[in-house]
């Protein structure tokens, strides 16, 4: 805490025989003053805002307050030197420990992996010395944590509560602070336990390790929801503590390791040994001994512990969570706790392989061997055409990498080495080109380029906030006050400017579907925000070839079966429908969801099933008169999905590969997260994956491109 001088009128001179010297801060229950003993003992002292005062609940509570922190004073917490329960305005004062507030702290800079360690080594024996006195906190947030010197030090039992207490005041009040608060302080107030403190412990590390919550919004009924039925974003965290932080944040409250064994992980996660890492770390990835060294193909070693395939690391697949308490052997071993069911054994070295039953001779497949090339400090966006993978990543303005190992067959550098590439900016392919957008020293450069050499063929600079489309061999450009440009794509010359929309405007292009040509659309909505006007405009010559009105906010998912498919959302980023256009009649239906999803992404199938991924880990299946499934996947952020095959695929921000069948809606599998640890990991949108000649490629928060196999993704 840090003393701040303020006159706060109205306030008392004295708290018993303590004289109050400046405010140290101010909550919903009262005032915290800094005060000197006689003896020269600084105070931290608590007095009660006069409207609670005259409230008997409020009494009650703050007098369990006192009761509370009277029993867990100790080491981690600031121990009570005297208090008043009962006077004209109650006080409590602690020993006054001179320490920023873990929310201070954070403020100037998150901590480094030691100061993360230490303070969850702090804060679990701080919880195990509060309920080993019987209370539950209840409150666990970063303004409640001092950093102190000598250890952190918990503080604030405003809401705790006694295991034993029978008081009866809190019905039907929801007691936290949203962001800390476990699953049952929204659903089972009276049922909460020592286990609520443990998940608000999971949530203050991630805070502390990024700065953010691991269910961030800027809506507190949000974050209930997201507490309640998504999991955490552990983007960020250190590899080897993120696994013992998502057992904390576990829905389940018996699913969380007690204070005590946290004490014990949390002391195999600060000193690993060579025994810990053999027993209970699943072995690394070791590259292929008779590969080249310019690039690396992995192969997945046989790990030490069992782990079902597809798991997430510290996370159990829905519907499959199993009950699992935390000791020292366990530690690492949530490194692969959880899962879907899969069929492979695994077994620890040296052991022999069971033998199997031996199969009928049929002839070997091709296999495909994952592999993992870095390409920078940023994700790379890449699109597939003709057999050939192409990408955009921070060094190189487009290049050509060989789908089997990630090799370079070309690569043409950025004109601005460094710059961020956009996560929809994937290179274009028109007119038999390679057509790249990348940040240039003036501004947007498009380049058009020979797709065997990566050789220059033309460039063009585009307008401020000009959008570069490809549809039926033509190229466009789209400025941002509506004009469009139409470009011939072997030279680059112009062939028509016209002004089709207008500020406001989305455009995206769309394929030949049910007899009708490939087609330039435009979707412009009203400036209330209550019906949007569709066009559909012949790329050839600009000219218009259909336009109607709709109800909604409408924003394009793409064309298939026939139809053209919107998102109908609000100005509050919140979709509720799903809106069909008939490509030949123009008729209009649209099919609610089951609930809404915030901050929708989505793709078609096609078959017209629209597959969108909501802020909050929702992907829904919305067919043509009903939403199919849902399912949480774990993942807060994630990209666009993508279909094909009959999976639905999506890349997770903490660079997670999800693979979903997409008639059942079931998590097929999952890759290892690739977080990185750069300063500048974070992206505001992730460029969605790529699938191809039996791959699925993606890219990564930590600078990785990788592929993997399409029809294995249980073996990922």
């Amino acid at each position: 805490m840090r003393s701040v001088r303020a006159d706060y009128a109205g306030f008392p001179e004295y708290a018993g025989q303590y004289r109050l010297e400046s405010v140290l801060g101010s909550g919903g229950m009262g005032v915290v003053h800094l005060a000197t003993s006689e003896s020269g003992l600084k105070l931290a002292v608590k007095i009660v805002h006069p409207q609670h005062a005259v409230d008997p609940e409020f009494r009650a509570r703050f007098r369990q307050e006192v009761a509370a922190a009277r029993r867990v004073s100790g080491a981690f917490t600031a121990p009570v030197v005297d208090a008043d329960p009962d006077a004209e305005r109650p006080w409590m004062a602690t020993l006054f420990i001179d320490s920023p507030t873990l929310s201070e702290r954070v403020r100037e800079r998150v901590l480094e992996p030691k100061e993360l360690t230490r303070l969850a080594a702090g804060l679990a024996e701080a919880l195990r010395d509060i309920h080993r006195a019987g209370v539950v906190h209840r409150d666990l947030k970063p303004s409640n944590v001092l950093m102190a010197p000598d250890g952190v030090r918990v503080i604030d039992f405003g809401i705790s509560r006694p295991a034993d207490s029978d008081l009866r005041t809190e019905t039907g009040k929801l007691i936290g602070t949203p962001p800390f608060m476990a699953p049952e302080q929204f659903q089972r107030p009276r049922e909460v336990g020592t286990a609520a403190d443990v998940f608000a412990l999971g949530a203050v590390l991630v805070y502390a390790a990024t700065g953010r919550g691991p269910f961030d919004s800027d809506s507190h009924y949000l974050v209930a929801y997201q507490v309640v039925h998504s999991e955490p974003d552990l983007t960020g965290l250190p590899e080897r503590l993120a696994p013992l932080v998502a057992q904390c944040l576990a829905k389940d409250p018996a699913e969380r390791p007690s204070a005590d064994a946290l004490i014990v992980a949390l002391r195999a996660v600060a000193y690993p040994t060579d025994l810990d890492t053999q027993a209970f770390i699943p072995q690394p990835r070791q590259p292929v001994p008779d590969e080249e060294p310019t690039h690396r193909r992995e192969r997945i070693a046989t790990p030490a512990r069992s782990a079902p395939a597809g798991s997430a690391p510290g996370r159990s697949a829905p519907g499959r969570r199993r009950r699992t308490r935390v000791a020292v052997a366990a530690v690492v071993g949530l490194l692969l706790a959880g899962g879907a069911a899969g069929g492979h054994l695994w077994s620890a070295p040296g052991d022999k392989p069971p033998k199997r039953a031996a199969a009928p001779a049929v002839p070997a497949p091709q296999r495909v061997l994952p592999w993992s090339v870095p390409l920078g400090a940023y994700s790379a966006a890449c699109s597939w055409q003709a057999s050939a993978l192409y990408c955009t990543g921070p060094e190189s303005a487009a290049m050509r990498l060989s789908p089997g190992d990630g090799s370079t067959v070309w690569s043409v550098p950025a004109a601005a080495p460094g710059s961020r590439p956009a996560a929809d900016g994937a290179p274009l392919h028109g007119g038999g080109l390679v057509l790249a957008v990348a940040p240039g020293s003036g501004g947007e450069l498009l380049r058009a380029l020979d797709p065997a050499t990566g050789a220059e063929r033309w460039k063009r600079t585009l307008p401020s906030g000009a959008l570069a489309l490809s549809t039926g061999g033509h190229v466009l450009i789209t400025a941002a006050d509506g004009t469009v440009t139409a470009l011939d794509p072997a030279t680059g010359t112009p062939r028509w400017t016209k002004k089709i929309g207008r500020v406001g405007s989305v455009w995206w292009s769309g394929r030949e579907e049910s007899g009708e040509p490939a087609a330039l659309y435009v979707s412009t909505p009203d400036e209330n925000g209550r019906a949007t006007q569709l066009s559909a405009v012949d790329p050839a010559s600009g000219a218009p070839r259909w336009q109607i009105r709709s109800a909604g906010l409408l924003r394009p998912v793409g064309t298939a079966d026939g139809g053209m498919y919107l998102l109908d959302s609000d100005v509050r980023t919140r979709t509720e429908a799903v809106v069909r256009v008939d490509l030949a009649t123009h008729a209009v239906r649209r099919v609610r969801l089951a609930s809404p999803l915030y901050e929708a992404q989505a793709t078609v199938g096609p078959d017209g099933v629209v597959y969108a991924f909501g802020a909050t880990g929702a992907l829904a299946a919305i067919g043509t008169a009903k939403e199919e499934w849902r399912l949480e996947t774990g993942a807060s952020r994630a990209s666009r999905p993508v279909f094909a095959d009959g999976k639905v695929y999506l890349s997770a921000s903490d660079g997670r590969l999800l693979a979903v069948d997409a008639s059942a809606g079931k998590l097929l599998g999952q890759t290892k997260p690739r977080i990185g640890s750069g300063k500048d990991t974070f992206a505001a949108s992730l460029p969605a994956p790529v699938v191809g000649d039996g791959r699925v490629y993606a890219s990564a928060p930590d600078g990785s491109l990788f592929g993997v196999a399409a029809g294995d993704p249980a073996g990922w």
